[in-house]
């Protein structure tokens, strides 16, 4: 299914991270975790199409996309969305997606990779279902820290932010490996859920198992 949406509102919500909301289409549901293919409706664009995560919850009256803008990216897509404004037009697709959430645990997010986490987040906090679970989220720096107030908000010390590549960050510049995980992880037979940079995603996992996570407790794109 393709269908055209209007841009209804856009603001950077980091330097580098806009978020869009558009219109929802009559009967359009996702599951939280999900996300779909868009493309830019203009010429020369409809048929780049590029996944992006559902940042709001099924019961918003708008679907909203949470981005990183990489302006050199080789084919261009979110540098395009970048320059749009409220009534340009996307196109979107069906929802789809193995991001799913199966019970409380860690959830582990590198930059943009907590996209995902965000509607799940959101739609437990609603449903006042947040408690046994723990939040690692890692970026280079403080201002690449999607939504922090929103996370700390919702889950208080149980959001834990590290910084990588800033010496007089406010916040823990550990790395997430074996060492930090075998501190601030008290029950490896919780659910895992993990997203970032392939890399990190398949060193996480594989520490993850090493350390006695049951594989079917990790929860990835795969």
């Amino acid at each position: 299914m393709e269908t055209i949406v209007k841009i209804i509102s856009t603001q950077y919500v980091t330097h580098n991270v806009k978020q869009f909301r558009l219109e929802k289409p009559e009967g359009f549901t996702f599951t939280p975790g999900q996300a779909t293919e868009l493309s830019v409706n203009q010429p020369g664009w409809t048929d780049k199409k590029n996944p992006f995560t559902f940042t709001c919850l099924n019961t918003d009256p708008y679907l909203e996309f949470t981005i990183k803008i990489y302006p050199d990216s080789e084919e261009g897509v979110t540098n395009q969305l970048s320059k749009l404004a409220v009534g340009d037009e996307l196109i979107i697709r069906d929802a789809w997606g193995a991001i799913e959430y199966k019970g409380p645990g860690y959830f582990i997010a590198g930059g943009a990779g907590i996209t995902p986490f965000i509607a799940i987040l959101r739609d437990l906090n609603r449903k006042g279902e947040l408690a046994g679970n723990k939040l690692f989220f890692s970026n280079k720096t403080d201002s690449d820290i999607i939504l922090a107030d929103e996370l700390k908000s919702m889950l208080g010390a149980d959001a834990l932010f590290l910084i990588s590549s800033q010496k007089d960050s406010v916040h823990d510049t550990r790395r997430i490996d074996e060492a930090f995980l075998k501190a601030e992880v008290s029950d490896f037979t919780k659910h895992f859920y993990v997203c970032g940079p392939d890399a990190m995603v398949e060193q996480i996992n594989g520490i993850l198992t090493s350390m006695g996570a049951d594989a079917d407790s990790v929860v990835f794109e795969r």
